[in-house]
């Protein structure tokens, strides 16, 4: 049993790696298309907020089953094939990763690996063993959630774009209403860590005042900043200033929630692998050890600083151009949609989501801004995911 732990490690670390690499753009491909930060702070910044995110959120319970997608009759009396099917499952999903990395594509890579896991599932036992129920919910979540994601970054771009740049005097509506967006992102990321992520079974009435707590304070300190701020640079220049240092906030949480939930991804199929050396198939849920989530950040992080920035010159650079204003209200839709769904426990891919709002943030400055060919490209790859993770597994 030891080197199938030893191979089942390697998958995960492996599927880590390229996770990291296409993945890093759901955090910081807007930040680095506005110019907010540059490429080699994204990395710093995706890598070390992932990394914390996995280590500290990174699920302290995981089914067996990886996603609810098979059943476990198949393997009652061979334990083997269940291991070799969730190695399997990492190599096929992670070359499906690699390859979309390679051409600049974001894919989803927990519909990388549930496809993966239903390849195996069909060929183990057949389509009866499939939870198709689940699979359905996955597929609802591929429109669903960049439509909303979309319609969130399109609603929060109007309003700034109304409220603050078309103003008579951008300035002084950005220093009435700049501490407030601030507020909501400190709202959003505390309610989103404390409620949904540390699973620390605080009750919701108690969490959104913890969350407005640091609302506030993220209210007094945005608002000290820009009375203190002097006009240095132009009416427009001063605005997305403010709006780069609060875009950076929102790419930070990014990558810290990408951390932990998707590092599930990688380790899900061995933290399974785990609980059958510990105690047999008989056991759907077990503790996810820290050295075992601690592999996952790590190849998330490495994978980020060496491949990240193909993925995040697409969707930062090519589906249309950002601004921090723009990016701002991109990565603010695209976390509210990820806690949105959380809460309803509904499968969500973060990449269909943060691509949704970027398109989004698009219409809302007139669909001749955006690159057509190159969103195409990103849906069909989007659509074969499933099948090429299915398909090359069986």
């Amino acid at each position: 049993m030891f080197i199938w732990l030893i191979l089942v490690l390697a998958g995960a670390f492996y599927m880590a790696f390229v996770l990291g690499g296409n993945d890093a753009a759901n955090a910081m491909a807007t930040s680095v298309g506005s110019k907010a930060i540059n490429y080699r702070q994204a990395v710093i910044i995706a890598a070390v907020a992932n990394l914390i995110g996995a280590l500290l959120v990174g699920g302290h319970v995981t089914h067996t089953i990886g996603k609810g997608i098979v059943t476990l009759e198949p393997f009652l009396k061979n334990a083997k094939l269940f291991i070799l099917g969730m190695f399997a499952s990492l190599i096929a999903a992670g070359i499906w990763v690699q390859i979309a990395t390679h051409f600049g594509m974001p894919v989803s890579t927990t519909h990388s690996i549930v496809g993966a896991v239903m390849g195996f599932g069909i060929f183990a036992g057949g389509g009866k063993y499939i939870y198709w129920m689940k699979f359905l919910k996955i597929v609802a979540s591929w429109i669903i959630s960049p439509f909303l994601g979309g319609v969130l970054a399109f609603l929060i771009f109007y309003f700034i774009k109304k409220v603050i740049l078309d103003a008579e005097n951008p300035i002084l509506r950005t220093k009435g209403w700049g501490p407030f967006l601030s507020s909501l992102v400190f709202f959003i990321i505390m309610l989103s860590v404390i409620y949904k992520g540390l699973k620390l079974k605080v009750p919701l009435f108690q969490s959104i005042l913890i969350s407005l707590s640091f609302a506030f304070f993220g209210y007094i300190i945005t608002w000290s900043f820009l009375r203190a701020r002097k006009r240095r640079d132009g009416v427009y220049m001063q605005v997305e200033k403010l709006f780069a240092i609060l875009q950076i906030l929102t790419a930070t949480y990014m990558g810290f929630a990408h951390g932990a939930n998707d590092v599930a991804n990688a380790i899900g199929p061995a933290a399974g692998v785990w609980s059958i050396i510990k105690g047999g198939l008989s056991a759907k849920e077990s503790a996810v050890p820290i050295w075992l989530l601690g592999i996952g950040g790590i190849g998330l992080a490495i994978g980020t600083a060496l491949f990240g920035y193909k993925v995040i010159k697409t969707v930062g650079e090519e589906v249309t151009e950002i601004t921090p204003t723009r990016g701002f209200a991109a990565e603010f839709g695209a976390a509210t949609t990820v806690l949105i769904f959380s809460k309803l426990g509904l499968p969500i891919s973060t990449t269909h989501t943060v691509v949704g709002a970027v398109i989004g943030i698009g219409f809302a400055r007139g669909i001749s801004t955006l690159n057509l060919g190159i969103i195409k490209n990103i849906l069909l790859s989007w659509l074969f995911t499933v099948p090429f993770s299915a398909g090359y597994r069986a």
